[in-house]
């Protein structure tokens, strides 16, 4: 996967851009990024967001070595699959995404 293809997976997976940079949020508050992708020119980065307010790169690969899981879509070579808690911090974010978007009247 390059650049374009794990920012346009991420968007469509319930993450969104914030500082520059494809994001998982809080649940209690949505505009602050706790997991951040960082996209290299040749490597992506996960991060994440220590109390302190410091990021912390919890993995990384270039992109040669990421690619998508064949049934679910989830980039491989990441470690997204290991990272404790990651899965229900995405599901949340795209639940969010998803309630926000169905709160506006019925379209005529």
């Amino acid at each position: 996967m390059d650049k374009a293809e794990l920012t346009a997976w991420a968007l469509s997976n319930g993450w969104q851009i914030v500082a520059g940079h494809p994001s998982l949020t809080k649940p209690s508050a949505p505009k602050e990024a706790i997991v951040r992708m960082v996209l290299k020119a040749t490597v992506v980065h996960i991060e994440a967001k220590k109390p302190a307010g410091k990021w912390e790169k919890v993995s990384g690969a270039a992109y040669g070595d990421v690619h998508p899981d064949e049934e679910t879509g989830l980039p491989r070579g990441l470690g997204l699959d290991t990272i404790n808690g990651f899965a229900m911090l995405m599901r949340d974010n795209r639940d969010r995404q998803v309630f926000a978007n169905m709160g506006g009247p019925p379209k005529r």
